[in-house]
This record gives C-alpha cells, structure tokens and sequence, in this order.
C-alpha cells in the first residue's frame, strides 16, 4: 500500500480540518459550539487506512462519476461506453465503481495555506473514456468556511462529476443520530427514483410531499412516511434540484441546524443538485474516531453534484467534458452557531 498522508488546516478561531490523500478527503472538521466547546462534527475512522475501500465513502470525492449511471452505460457523440457494475443489486454503476476516485491515492500538496489534491485517471479506467486529471483544493477561512474547488481536464470526450460525500453530526460524531437535526434546502424540486435509485427523468415538486425542505425541517419528521423514495432508500437518498442554478454562479444549497449544540452548516456551490443521504446503511462501518462503530442515521451527507444519471438524462445539464475545457466547481461548507 502507498504511503497514507494526512494534513491539518486550523485558522484564527480555533477551527481544524483534517485531510488524507486516500479520496482526497476530509477525516475531521473540529468547530465550537456556542458555548465555544470544541467537537469534531464530521463522521470518520480511527484507523486512516479504513478509508480504503470504506462502504460509507466518508468524506472521500467520488469519481469519475459520482451517484448512480444506470446499467453502467452512457453515450457520447454516438460511441457507446460500458463501466463496471457495483451497486448491491448489481445492475448498476455507483460512484466509479469499486476502484474509483474515492479509493485511490490522491497526491498531496500544501499551496498558499491549502491542500490540493490531483489524481490522473488512466484512459478505459473503470470503463470511462479518457485520461482525466482531477484536482480537489481544500482552502479554510478565518470566516469557518471550508472552500473546496474541483476541477478536471480531459484529452478525450468523458463524462465527471465530482462532490464531496462527508457526513455531518453537528452534535459530534459518535454522539447519536441526526434525526433532531433541522435541514433546509433551496430545492423547489427533486428528482423522482426507480426502487433501484435510479432517477426516472422527471423532475418533480417538493410540495406536499416528504420530500419538502423549503422551510427548515427535522430530517426525522417525515423520514419513516410511507413514500417511495422514502421506503425505497430506507430513509432519504435523493437528489434535490436547486433553486436558481446558472451555470458557474454560486447559489446557496442548504442549511442544517443542531438545537442543542447551536452549531450551524450553511453550503454554497456552483453544481446543479444536491443529494441528501441520511447515512441509512452506516451499521457496519469501520470503527469510528469515536471508538465505536457508528450505526445507521448517525450521520447526513449533503453532497453537492451533477444530477444522477445525467449521461443518460438529455433533459439534464450536461455532464461531457471535452479537451481543451476545464472542469470547474466549488463546495462552500460555511461553520457558525446561534
């Protein structure tokens, strides 16, 4: 195995954030609550070399392609591409596959008070067409913003998406569900799913559904609601489609809220969705940095991407990346209490 390499970026408040080359990833985010006690509010392992291969993808980028491509097949300029298989159903393809960008060795660099990592995706790697280099560049404020810019260039036509999968407990991770906490998303829509969490095309509204978090909202209120996306999932893992997405611009995607702690996330991109997964499958992870393994919605992961299966979705932004263009988005994980 090569070497595991870990970085830290603290600013003038005390906050630290905690980096590794394995995903290119995010292993702590340490913030105060508003009584100023410290916790670490992201979920992640005792063991650095559990985030190989990890089920959860704790704060790792997924890549090539984040989500869901169904059947693993997509088309550009009429060339048919087939990618490896690796959903539990094994029908379809999920976050690039088994050896995807998550479970690779980034290269680590500290650049003007940041992190970047860059990883060279090899042409047919996990059936993708192309030779992609991928950059994640990690930068934290003094405001207690995470910035995270992502970026890629290709000398071939390709399909990237690429997102940030860690899950937040505003409580401290190990210290119990996230059901009490309150979510708000700028989200008027959300994308309808097969059983198989393949999204269908259609884009619906949130209204009058479970599905509606354009007002702040326990994530436990609804979350048993016999609703398919809901029973479907075992919880939520759906994709939500932002409210006043232009390409480039940054919009603001959500807010999540712990009453207790008085901790707050806000979250800003530059993408067009936002999956909201409620950590519904977390039983059986590695053993936490909190000496136990977590268990299932101990965790929600906000990951602001591309919408699913959009290779396949002509009605969605496209996803194709060509030569001579570069690929670029920004994360925005803004801390604070009230």
């Amino acid at each position: 195995m090569k070497n595991i390499q870990t970085y830290s970026l603290t600013n003038c408040n005390g906050m630290k954030v905690g980096l590794c080359n394995i995903g290119a990833g995010i292993t702590s985010v340490i913030v105060p609550d508003r009584n100023g006690v410290m916790a670490d509010v992201v979920l992640g392992y005792k063991n650095p070399a559990d985030y190989m291969g990890d089920g959860p993808c704790a704060g790792k980028v997924p890549g090539r392609y984040a989500n869901r491509i169904a059947n693993g097949r997509f088309a550009i300029d009429g060339k048919e591409y087939q990618l490896v298989i690796n959903t539990g159903d094994g029908k379809h393809h999920l976050h690039g596959g088994p050896d995807g960008f998550a479970n690779q060795f980034w290269e680590g660099r500290e650049i003007d008070g940041s992190v970047e990592f860059t990883y060279i995706s090899k042409d047919g790697e996990a059936g993708y067409p192309g030779r992609l280099t991928a950059k994640a560049r990690y930068t934290l404020t003094d405001s207690n913003e995470i910035i995270l810019k992502l970026s890629a260039t290709t000398d071939f036509p390709t399909v990237v998406n690429l997102t940030n999968h860690s899950y937040f407990n505003l409580k401290g991770e190990g210290n119990g569900n996230i059901l009490d906490h309150k979510l708000k998303l700028f989200a008027h829509n959300y994308l309808p799913a097969t059983a198989e969490l393949i999204t269908t095309g259609e884009i619906a509204p949130v209204q009058g559904t479970p599905m509606d978090f354009t007002e702040p909202k326990l994530i436990g209120k609804d979350i048993n609601a016999k609703f398919d996306a809901l029973v479907n999932g075992k919880g939520y893992d759906s994709c939500w489609v932002l409210d006043d997405y232009k390409q480039g611009g940054l919009h603001q995607a959500a807010v999540l809220t712990e009453e207790t702690s008085g901790r707050q996330v806000e979250l800003f991109t530059t993408q067009p969705g936002i999956q909201v997964y409620t950590g519904n499958w977390l039983s059986g992870c590695p053993t936490g940095k909190c000496g136990k393994s977590y268990g299932d919605y101990e965790g929600v992961a906000l990951e602001c991407q591309a919408l699913p299966d959009s290779p396949n979705k002509p009605n969605f932004p496209s996803v194709v990346l060509r030569p001579n263009v570069e690929y670029r988005q920004t994360i925005i994980f803004k801390f604070s209490t009230f």
